[in-house]
């Protein structure tokens, strides 16, 4: 077995281990720790041994094993071993035989509302997914979100306390609870896409490699729920939006907008699965708004030129939209569409009504639509400010670069 296919493997064994010796033993700060050794040690034997049999089961017996040691160190520390015997039942201290796992059920969508927790905030979250779920070593979020190695591991530490001393039990929410906490899950999703594929600060355009990750997650979700509307939206989402990356960037990594773009280098496997993906759902039940998000990508990415495009139904996808997300985002595109339907003028009234949106006032986004409706409108002294304000809000260096090179290409205009 390869190296390469030994890590893609164990990427996908992570979190079913660690949702087996969490359900097992509790304890997922410590069960976390466990499973990361054992994933090192396959890493560094199934490449030479082979593969085991039972992938899975060996995993958990190693990290099983692993995992009784930690636990059996920190009670000789602590000289708790009459508390650590009621917390875990004699017996259990050897590691079950590897080939009697192989039945066990898949417990990584728990694992995702566990790590998914309300009372943790949205970048503990995604840390954690990204950690206990995705496979991710520490080094690589930090990396991942341009902080250091440090930051990250306090941050993660933190988050596996919190949810250690949350008490919530390990199982599947019942009822309400579960939609709630199924909503959460698939908004920290949704952000480790958009961090991906639209990088917030550092010297690139996209982080390919947590759009993946986002994506490899979300089709996970929709495995273990193949009847949710929304975990199909939010993959349609996600395919339908990744297969422009190609064509995002010049050769010198500069932004191209989507009017702009070579849509012959747009990745057409991925359409056509998120094309699929959402004509399958949109029929049925409730329009939730990663479905009517994934209808608006489809309808950009179906259009053969910038030109073909169909304003007038994006223009209603996204009315619909606006009627179940009260998302500042959601009515900034909005009007874009609405200028693009009905001229610049009236959507330059619209974009007023944003400015006291104190969720959007300060984003560089605002500033950039503004801008580009000024050009569109020909006052084009007005829409020159408005590009340099919206690059001196961003921290990406390509948008930077991008909104300053608008602002010059308008310097001889009145």
């Amino acid at each position: 077995m390869g190296q390469a296919e030994a890590e893609d493997l164990l990427r996908q064994l992570a979190p079913q281990v660690l949702g087996a010796l969490v359900r097992r033993y509790g304890h997922f700060d410590t069960a976390e720790d466990a499973v990361q050794e054992a994933l090192l040690a396959a890493a560094t034997r199934w490449p030479a041994e082979g593969l085991p049999g039972n992938p899975r089961g060996w995993l958990i017996t190693v990290a099983s094993r692993r995992l009784t040691d930690l636990l059996r160190s920190e009670q000789s520390r602590r000289a708790r071993e009459e508390v650590a015997a009621r917390l875990i039942p004699p017996g259990e201290w050897l590691a079950p035989a590897a080939d009697a796992t192989a039945a066990e059920p898949d417990d990584t969508l728990i694992l995702l509302f566990l790590c998914c927790h309300p009372a943790l905030s949205p970048a503990s979250q995604i840390a954690l997914t990204l950690r206990a779920v995705g496979g991710l070593t520490t080094a690589e979020i930090a990396r991942a979100f341009l902080v250091p190695e440090a930051t990250m591991t306090r941050r993660i530490t933190r988050a596996k306390v919190q949810v250690a001393d949350s008490g919530v039990p390990f199982r599947m929410p019942n009822g309400p609870e579960r939609e709630q906490r199924l909503t959460v899950v698939l908004h920290v999703l949704y952000l480790i896409f958009t961090e991906g594929y639209a990088a917030t600060s550092g010297p690139g355009l996209f982080r390919a490699d947590l759009s993946a990750e986002a994506i490899r997650l979300t089709r996970i979700v929709l495995r273990l729920l193949p009847g949710d509307g929304e975990v199909a939206g939010l993959l349609a989402l996600m395919l339908l939006t990744d297969a422009r990356r190609p064509a995002r960037t010049g050769p010198a990594g500069e932004l191209i907008p989507l009017d702009e773009q070579d849509r012959s280098s747009w990745d057409r496997a991925k359409i056509a699965e998120g094309v699929a993906l959402i004509t399958g759902v949109l029929p049925r039940g409730d329009v939730g708004p990663y479905q009517l998000q994934a209808a608006i990508a489809a309808v950009h990415d179906e259009a053969m030129s910038a030109e073909a495009t169909d304003w007038p139904q994006i223009l209603a996808l996204y009315e619909l939209l606006l009627r179940i997300s009260d998302n500042p985002l959601v009515a900034l595109n909005h009007t874009v569409a609405v200028a693009m339907t009905h001229g610049p003028g009236a959507a330059l009234e619209r974009l007023g009504r944003l400015e006291t949106d104190r969720r959007i006032a300060a984003d560089h986004r605002l500033e950039a639509v503004r801008a580009h409706l000024l050009e569109m409108h020909g006052q084009h002294r007005a829409a020159r400010t408005a590009y340099q304000a919206a690059a001196q809000r961003t921290m990406s260096l390509p948008h930077q670069r991008y909104l300053n090179a608008r602002a010059a290409r308008l310097g001889g205009h009145r």
